[in-house]
């Protein structure tokens, strides 16, 4: 059974936006029971954890001899060992696997920095004219993303691991306002969110944030 791990006491007050939902998330769509070892922070940045994760974050994914970080290769891999992330028609395969690196590679960057500039930044005397500027930076990928997206259910086809990648990305925008620009993201991220393999990964993190804040 993999064991992951993730924060003893999560910085996001139980609302998914932990890396570690990534990977639970696909271990639930996987049908793959895991375990989960949580770290304090102080304990990310000791030996024993730095091992396993380089720069001392979460999530980190064993199994076996095999000890892996970053959630896209930790998804990945659970994607390539289990039915349901990955088709099995070799050209959506890898379709599937370019949406995983879009979602990390082009939308990932700049709902992040907005991210970030929002939560400590506003005091600052340049806030206010920076704030438009990277907003409209990801109303751009927003953009790209709906015009592709359309009517569509999923990005390419049945629901992948690419799905599961964007819908975690841009549950990230949920409290920017963002989102409801763009009713069709909007919808596509619910319906990730109404999937039971997600509602499961996020009951089995809520519960961890809860036990801590009743400690």
């Amino acid at each position: 059974m993999p064991t992951i791990t993730a924060f003893e006491n999560s910085p996001d007050r139980g609302r998914g936006q932990a890396r570690d939902m990534r990977v639970r998330w696909a271990l639930e769509e996987a049908g793959q029971p895991y375990d989960v070892r949580l770290v304090s922070f102080a304990a990310m940045k000791q030996p024993a954890h730095l091992a396993l994760h380089p720069f001392g974050q979460i999530p980190t994914y064993e199994d076996g001899g095999l000890a892996l970080f970053e959630t896209g290769a930790i998804v990945l891999h659970i994607a390539e060992r289990h039915a349901g992330l990955l088709p099995t028609d070799g050209n959506a395969r890898s379709r599937a696997i370019a949406w995983m690196f879009a979602a990390l590679n082009t939308l990932e960057p700049p709902i992040v920095e907005l991210g970030m500039a929002m939560l400590f930044e506003r005091d600052r005397s340049w806030y206010a004219e920076r704030l438009p500027m990277l907003q409209d930076r990801v109303r751009t990928r927003l953009g790209e993303l709906s015009r592709r997206l359309g009517e569509a259910d999923w990005l390419d086809g049945a629901f992948s691991a690419g799905d599961l990648m964007m819908v975690t990305v841009l549950r990230r925008l949920n409290t920017s306002g963002l989102l409801e620009e763009y009713p069709d993201i909007a919808a596509y991220v619910a319906r990730g969110e109404a999937r039971p393999a997600f509602r499961r990964a996020f009951d089995a993190q809520l519960a961890v944030f809860q036990a801590a804040s009743r400690s």
